[in-house]
């Protein structure tokens, strides 16, 4: 007999994965109850031996893997081994004067302000495709002497955070994380075929390989950077279904309670994002969730625990949309519960470059358009959809970028997290740099040095790389876009230039998606 419910689902799947066919592909897999009632692939798993993706298919699991550190940082709390309210310092010894102000708790839940390593040695001149060892990064974190904000009073994503977490485990542990993920987490749960990868050059066996969009077609994603705490592991379907189980009813009942515990920030205004998973209300039930991207791979994992339901979409194609897909499936499974999609709002007037100069010092820029109906926003390179939401504002679809548009007349105010607005400014660029712009210019947070050519072209030297020169673009007076070109977009950093009180440029004030506030002085 066949339940013709479960029939549904399995053709909203198979028609979600039609499109792969002949390209990179994807595998989808809904959770109902304790059972997995779909999993279905479609696709290429490998384009040049024509393999297609199959239920044993494994991908690189990327930030999905932070709430399985978060984990076992956990277990050891439970264990008396540490506490979350433990500062950093405690532990690892040699961090700048911030190790004794971030606790464990604060780089689970993204509030430390530590600056992203990610970032930082894109600041250096290094992209995700160069090879650089785990000692690199470590060094680069390090290196950082400044904060993006206080400690616990915002919210900004870091892969620093969960590198840090990671090597707490081996040092508490005095094992590998590998080693401790897999006998404390993986083999209770049954998921023998999940591991942590600290290098990506080491052959998996059944790992998918990740592609790019390159033109009409695809090419293999370049990427180099080991991997630790925040998104060493590789994984499928079936074992994630299997730690969806374990933390319902089995091996770690009670674990994820504690993962999704909430902490407001300092001001008393909620944080949505937990131990390494986020809860969030959509369309009136709780969604607990978390994304991955690496280049070539991304994926959505998202629970309705009240439901008992979970969907997870993991792609080799790098121009997938998991989360959406992730979204069709829930609306399939939830249509009897979910609440009307809200309706969209105006679009009138939206499209263009926008600067927001009161949330962050020295200002941040976006991007505003529609496309195919669907507006759209770009920050810092990082395009992501919008969606409305209950209060009529148009929210970001990626939970760990905080974004919501509000209408204001002929404009838009920009509300972020933890209560923070700014009117969203029009930019009058392309505009040329400022005329005493060229020069050099250093930052001890980066060690790097950042030269901007007559032509206001720019370059940078890093301690493993010199890069560029790259192309610049003025939105404003003293404020610019230096774009770097990289693996997974083209992505740029918001710079305002600083002057003496004489009027001469006297330095840079940068921010990127994830390090800002870094102090670029000039040399000459």
């Amino acid at each position: 007999m066949t339940d013709l419910g479960q029939l549904r689902l399995a053709r909203r799947a198979e028609a979600l994965l039609a499109p792969f066919a002949g390209k990179p592909g994807a595998s989808i897999g809904l959770v109902r109850d304790g059972q997995l009632v779909v999993h279905a692939a479609g696709g290429l798993a490998s384009i040049e031996g024509q393999a297609e993706t199959a239920r044993g298919t494994l991908y690189r699991i990327a930030s999905v893997s932070k709430q399985f550190t978060c984990a076992a940082v956990t277990l050891l709390a439970n264990e008396g081994k540490l506490s979350p309210a433990d500062p950093i310092s405690q532990h690892l010894p040699g961090l700048p004067a911030w190790g004794d102000r971030v606790t464990l708790d604060h780089l689970m839940r993204n509030t430390s302000g530590v600056r992203d390593m990610l970032e930082l040695m894109r600041g250096g001149g290094v992209d995700l495709s160069a090879i650089i060892p785990g000692g690199s990064l470590d060094a680069a974190i390090a290196r950082s002497a400044g904060l993006n904000f206080e400690p616990g009073s915002r919210f900004l994503y870091s892969n620093s955070a969960f590198r840090l977490l990671g090597l707490v485990v081996e040092k508490i542990t005095g094992d590998t994380l590998e080693s401790f993920l897999e006998t404390r987490i993986f083999a209770p749960a049954g998921m023998t075929r999940t591991r942590h990868t600290p290098d990506v050059h080491v052959p998996v066996p059944g790992l998918a390989t990740g592609y790019v969009r390159r033109g009409p077609g695809f090419i293999r994603a370049p990427h180099g950077f080991a991997l630790g705490g925040e998104g060493g592991l590789v994984s499928g379907i079936e074992d994630l279904a299997l730690w969806v189980a374990a933390c319902e009813g089995g091996a770690f009942q009670g674990l994820e309670e504690q993962l999704v515990t909430p902490l407001p920030f300092t001001n008393g205004t909620p944080n949505t994002y937990r131990r390494g998973l986020q809860v969030e209300t959509w369309r009136g039930v709780s969604i607990t969730s978390h994304g991955g991207l690496w280049p070539g791979f991304k994926t959505a994992f998202q629970r309705v625990p009240q439901q008992g339901v979970a969907v997870i979409v993991i792609s080799n194609n790098g121009a997938a949309d998991p989360g959406a897909l992730a979204q069709s499936m829930l609306e399939a499974a939830l249509e009897r519960v979910l609440h009307p999609a809200p309706a969209l709002p105006s679009l009138d007037g939206i499209t263009g470059s926008w600067i927001a100069e009161d949330i962050t010092p020295g200002g941040r820029s976006f991007d505003l358009w529609v496309e195919k109906g669907r507006p759209m926003a770009r920050q810092n390179g990082t395009a992501f959809a919008l969606a409305p939401n209950e209060e009529g504002r148009l929210a970001s679809a990626r939970g760990t970028i905080h974004f919501a548009l509000e209408r204001d007349g002929e404009a838009f105010l920009l509300h972020e997290e933890a209560g923070h607005s700014a009117p969203l400014i029009r930019t009058n660029g392309p505009l040329p740099l400022p005329e005493d712009a060229p020069g050099t210019y250093v930052c001890p947070d980066l060690d790097a040095t950042w030269t901007i050519a007559p032509d206001g072209r720019w370059t940078v030297e890093g301690p493993h790389a010199r890069s560029g020169p790259f192309r610049t673009e003025g939105l404003a007076e003293d404020f610019a876009r230096f774009h770097s070109p990289g693996a997974l977009f083209d992505h740029w950093w918001d710079v305002r230039f600083t002057r003496s009180e004489a009027g001469r440029v006297t330095g840079l004030l940068v921010n990127g998606s994830r390090a800002r506030g870094l102090r670029f002085t000039r040399l000459d």
